[in-house]
């Protein structure tokens, strides 16, 4: 064999070594990071319990997702929040449950202790999802005996909106636009002013006497004193708010329904003050993207005033899961976890509806930022009070606002109220 022949072989071997070199370099030994590798489609069923707004915003999020990201696609399923938790309960139990829903950390207790959501330890290392990058007030409500259970995608807590115009009438409203709530005059004091120099036909507060937002402002002010906030014993086999620090919230939510702060039959709040028939509102942040939108509204927002000791506030927070199912592949499980932490990391979107992202960088960013409004109220992730973890915790509120209503209709006192609602409550953690 003449040495040209020879040179020509051994140039093939090495452009063949190569290739092999290349080709091993290119393939994955170890986790799989992106789905997109895999030129098959993996379609993803993810239920959320969103109305309104909130729909609205998450659509978009996944119609972004679905354009950009052609190897999954994710066909999103809405439930009224009513019945979105027994439906989403049957399917798992049936074992066809959707790949990913939206589960509200009230929820996570009962969710995890009976086995209907899966760890998310290994599918979260597969996609390079980092927990650091969380609020760790936010991530902490999501784990479980340092196991991860859920994807925190916000949080969303009660803020004071205010009409400016309405505080402006009333000499309440500082240069900068801002109440004078932030020089130091206390809540109730404010409210009185209000009350007294507004129409009467204007609400100082707009509050509803029925469902859970006299509940919500309740347990906030119990979490802002000093040794408050506590609703179990040790064990949790038993409810203790039938105490002197309960009380002592419970008769500062009552003296603003007592003396027509809030006036009587209120039915939707929200609507009051997105008419402009309310100088304050207190509620969630979900209002932002809808008051907004309201060109005639001249309004801003504040963290709820620390009326006690120290800041704290009612919050919950939507979580991303997967269900437990049958036929659940890694491949699709890895899928799942990469749409949760795009998800989370296009956070800024979902702020448009108010809520405040549960990635501490997105929070940050010149995106979220530049958002009116959301910055002014970003700080409520770090102090937010959650409803302690049990697994009867939702059917537990529902007697808090049975025995609440009763309260805000003048049909029982404070101290009857608690000492009600505790009994009631009891008697159902024995049966």
């Amino acid at each position: 064999m003449n040495s040209t022949k020879w040179t020509q072989r051994i140039a093939l071997f090495i452009c063949f070594s190569l290739l092999l070199f290349v080709m091993s370099c290119a393939a994955p030994n170890g986790p799989v990071n992106m789905p997109g590798e895999n030129p098959k489609v993996i379609n993803l069923e993810y239920w959320t319990p969103f109305s309104g707004g909130d729909n609205r915003f998450m659509t978009q999020l996944v119609d972004l997702f679905n354009e950009e990201n052609r190897h999954i696609q994710v066909i999103q399923v809405n439930s009224r929040l009513d019945d979105y938790y027994s439906r989403l309960r049957t399917t798992i139990l049936s074992g066809s449950a959707p790949d990913v829903a939206i589960l509200h950390q009230t929820s996570l207790p009962q969710f995890v202790q009976n086995g209907y959501i899966e760890n998310l330890e290994a599918p979260a290392s597969a996609v390079s999802l980092d927990w650091d990058t969380f609020n760790a007030n936010i991530l902490e409500s999501t784990v479980y005996d340092d196991v991860p259970y859920a994807v925190p995608l916000d949080t969303h807590t009660l803020v004071l909106y205010y009409n400016k115009d309405h505080l402006a009438q009333a000499g309440l409203l500082d240069a900068q636009g801002e109440p004078l709530l932030n020089s130091g005059q206390s809540l109730e004091a404010f409210l009185q002013v209000l009350k007294q120099k507004l129409p009467p036909e204007i609400a100082p507060l707009a509050q509803p006497g029925t469902r859970i937002d006299s509940v919500w402002l309740w347990w906030s002010l119990y979490n802002q004193i000093d040794g408050g906030g506590a609703f179990y014993n040790d064990e949790r086999t038993e409810v203790i708010i039938n105490n002197e620090k309960a009380l002592k919230a419970l008769q500062y939510v009552h003296q603003l329904y007592n003396e027509g702060i809030i006036p009587p039959n209120i039915n939707d709040a929200f609507k009051m003050f997105y008419d402009g028939q309310a100088a304050v509102l207190i509620t969630g942040v979900w209002g932002t993207g809808a008051f907004e939108e309201v060109e005639k509204l001249n309004f801003g927002v504040i963290p709820l005033p620390v009326v006690f000791d120290q800041a704290a506030v009612w919050g919950d927070s939507h979580t991303l899961v997967i269900p437990t199912k049958h036929g659940m592949t890694n491949e699709k499980r890895n899928a799942a976890l990469y749409f949760m932490k795009w998800l989370v990391e296009h956070g800024a979107k979902w702020a448009e509806a108010g809520h405040v992202p549960s990635m501490t960088s997105v929070v940050k960013s010149s995106e979220y930022e530049d958002l009116p409004y959301r910055s002014d109220y970003a700080a409520t992730a770090n102090y937010v009070a959650y409803w302690p973890r049990h697994v009867m915790q939702w059917p537990i509120v529902e007697i808090l606002i049975q025995e609440f209503e009763k309260m805000n209709y003048g049909q029982q006192t404070p101290a009857e109220t608690l000492k009600q609602t505790q009994s009631k409550i009891n008697n159902e953690l024995k049966e």
